[in-house]
């Protein structure tokens, strides 16, 4: 795993109680030992702000596909974009070769108006409404089916219509695949996405009866007639990051693609989606110490560990030990069967194996900046340390980011030595930044600024939200010239329709 430990000094402002430390990269090491460059971006750019460098985003891929080609694996890596919504991140996609995991409309338009190829999409949208999927019909980009009833509606929406003779699809089969929901049991949770494999398997089965009965019906032979769908793979998606739960999702994607197979289909695929682990932090016994403390329900200090003591259910296991390459390496040493490898299994079938990843993948890619505004206490004095920011611009679906903040100083005068939580603009209570109580053993002043270290996977952007009319976090990316305004900030937020 790639360690690039922060100096000491960036870490003395602001700890946890216990300290959890991120991981950082050379380049937010660099701008974070700058404070006159981290209020100046946010003087010019409005508070917060998310800072992207891409470059980590290769080697992250890379660790991936070293991992498929020492098994002789074909990997295709797709870039989950709804984990971050910058142009940027599908231009560095793009410009490292990899496809594109697109879940709108409107993320779908814009990698069409970028000049990704159609075979380097493929739309796995958890609901897909009819501007969508005749966008993705019209392409040629690979749909992942998720249900019988998106599966009629693409049957509906492809088939030949003289209003439209100039769509792309028109007398041709698209590509598709069938998500596949694995049998729920000790490994697996039940999921909302896809079908079971006897449920496409009947499918498909009813669907070869009726095209050989329209066959018969029209006098055809069956080499003439033509399905509007052509089935190019299975995908699955999986919650949890647990190598021994996807190798039992694998073999069951497996038995489905024989039976595709055996029907006819050439299905070349198989999709495991997104879900492959990384670590924030550095220190192992950190994250143990962190665990131990919430099981006791106290800090490190002896205080409360969260606000009001209220319990951290659901979170990110924000140090990992089996991360990236290693996780697929496990992955495809997985059997099916006795002695049966996923990898032998693939191979066996000549199929190439894609993954989807988000967070993974932006792993060491961004950062969000905020500055302080103010300092004050709750009514039963408590300290709070209130940022220009609200709490939907750092949090993904856990109860908190388990990360530490970094303070970088300004030139005011600072506080006395506290604890306390950092809070946001939104007029609730719970209107928290992160849920940790943490120690500014030096103070903090108005005008510091709090960086929020590797945000770029989901944190950033998957709940922002502008209430109160409060303006979205600008977006920057680092060029040659520093860091420029993403080209997202000016696009139109319109229907499709």
């Amino acid at each position: 795993m790639h360690e690039n430990p922060a100096p000491t000094m960036l870490r003395e402002g602001c700890r946890g109680l216990p300290p959890l430390d991120a991981r950082l990269e050379p380049w937010m090491q660099e701008l974070l030992a700058d404070p006159a460059a981290c209020a100046d971006l946010l003087a010019r750019h409005g508070s917060p702000v998310n800072l992207h460098d891409f470059a980590a985003l290769s080697r992250n891929a890379a660790e991936l596909e070293e991992a498929a080609a020492a098994t002789g694996t074909p990997l295709r890596i797709f870039a989950a974009r709804k984990a971050n919504k910058t142009l940027g991140l599908m231009e560095a996609s793009r410009a490292r070769g990899l496809g594109l995991d697109l879940g709108s409309h409107r993320e779908l338009s814009q990698a069409l108006d970028l000049g990704v190829a159609p075979e380097d999409i493929i739309v796995t949208a958890a609901v897909k409404p009819e501007p969508l999927l005749r966008l993705a019909l019209d392409s040629g980009a690979t749909l992942a089916l998720d249900n019988l009833d998106e599966a009629a509606a693409v049957d509906r929406l492809a088939a030949p219509d003289p209003a439209r003779p100039g769509a792309a699809h028109a007398g041709a089969a698209h590509p598709v695949a069938l998500r596949l929901a694995p049998s729920p049991d000790e490994l697996i949770a039940p999921t909302r996405f896809g079908e079971s494999a006897a449920t496409w398997t009947h499918w498909a089965q009813a669907r070869a009866q009726q095209a050989r009965a329209q066959q018969d019906r029209a006098g055809q032979d069956r080499a003439g007639a033509a399905d509007p769908l052509r089935i190019d793979g299975v995908h699955l998606h999986l919650h949890g990051y647990d190598a021994a739960a996807r190798v039992r999702a694998i073999g069951e994607a497996i038995q489905l693609l024989d039976a595709l197979r055996a029907l006819g289909h050439r299905p070349a695929f198989l999709d495991i989606g997104g879900g492959i682990p990384m670590s924030y932090l550095d220190d192992a016994a950190q994250w143990a110490a962190f665990l131990a403390a919430r099981e006791d329900g106290a800090a490190s200090d002896g205080g409360p560990l969260t606000w009001r003591d209220e319990p951290l259910r659901q979170f990110y296991p924000y140090h990992q030990s089996t991360v990236r390459g290693p996780w697929l390496r496990a992955v495809l040493a997985g059997e099916i069967a006795p002695g049966v490898s996923v990898a032998a299994a693939l191979a066996d079938r000549a199929l190439e194996l894609r993954c989807e990843p988000g967070r993974s993948l932006l792993d060491g890619c961004g950062m969000t900046l905020a500055s302080v505004v103010q300092r004050t206490t709750t009514s039963d004095g408590v300290g709070l340390v209130g940022l220009e920011m609200n709490r939907t611009q750092c949090r993904s679906t856990s109860d908190d980011f388990l990360v530490d903040p970094i303070l970088v100083r300004g030139s005011a005068e600072p506080s006395p030595p506290m604890t306390g939580f950092l809070v946001g603009a939104y007029c609730i209570e719970a209107e928290l930044i992160l849920r940790r109580r943490l120690a500014f053993p030096r103070g903090v002043g108005i005008g510091d600024v709090i960086a929020l270290p590797n945000t770029a996977g989901y944190l950033m952007h998957i709940l922002e939200s502008a209430s109160h009319q409060l303006p979205l976090a600008s977006n920057l990316v680092s060029g040659d010239g520093g860091f420029v305004r993403d080209r997202i900030d000016a696009q139109p937020a319109v229907r499709p329709w």
